[in-house]
């Protein structure tokens, strides 16, 4: 019951926090939400600021667990068909996981207020996704399916463009099936132009 309470909590803090910022959320207004007393809610955190953390902490594993990271990285594909797919399947779950869009939000939110918030902003919208697929360009070089160059290199050409197309899901969640069909385009072109004769 009590980890219950504690995953609750953390459920009302993100929705909170990706909505009204660190500074604009009431931990009064959170509690009640959840039909608490602050006293429960002291209960399982000392503070706001350990809301804060834990929720960091339980976001930064959920992204993990489920998406991946440089320390667990995707297989290498067999095909540059698979590179399509597996790039396909990342983009569904990061713009239709619930958490991780609020988690994207509080982080655009936050990065300017909150030194972690900050890293976690530069590794999430820069730099994380091309160190998974550095190694990942690197495998499929290795296996003959994508013409030799610089893997960090590729990476990056190859994320920046699909993490710019995310950020605009964040602000025009309208435009989110016409993002996805432009991140199938420019992945189908990436594999078109690095890609070699053997597939």
């Amino acid at each position: 019951m009590a980890k219950d309470t504690k995953a609750r909590i953390l459920g009302a803090a993100l929705e909170m926090f990706s909505q009204y910022g660190y500074a604009g959320t009431n931990i009064r207004e959170l509690t009640a939400s959840l039909g608490l007393g602050k006293s429960s809610m002291y209960r399982h955190f000392e503070s706001k600021e350990e809301i804060w953390n834990a929720l960091l902490d339980e976001m930064i594993a959920y992204y993990a667990a489920r998406f991946g990271s440089a320390e667990r990285l995707p297989p290498v594909p067999d095909t540059r068909e698979g590179l399509i797919d597996m790039t396909l399947r990342m983009v569904d779950f990061t713009v239709h996981d619930a958490r991780i869009v609020m988690t994207r939000k509080l982080l655009t939110i936050e990065q300017f207020r909150d030194d972690r918030a900050r890293s976690l902003a530069t590794k999430h919208f820069l730099t994380g996704l091309a160190e998974m697929f550095t190694p990942v360009f690197a495998g499929m070089m290795d296996r003959g399916l994508l013409r030799r160059d610089d893997p960090a290199m590729l990476a990056f050409a190859y994320t920046a463009p699909i993490s710019a197309l995310i950020r605009l899901c964040d602000r025009e969640p309208e435009k989110t099936d016409d993002a996805v069909r432009r991140i199938e385009a420019f992945s189908r072109h990436f594999v078109r132009v690095y890609g070699t004769e053997r597939d």
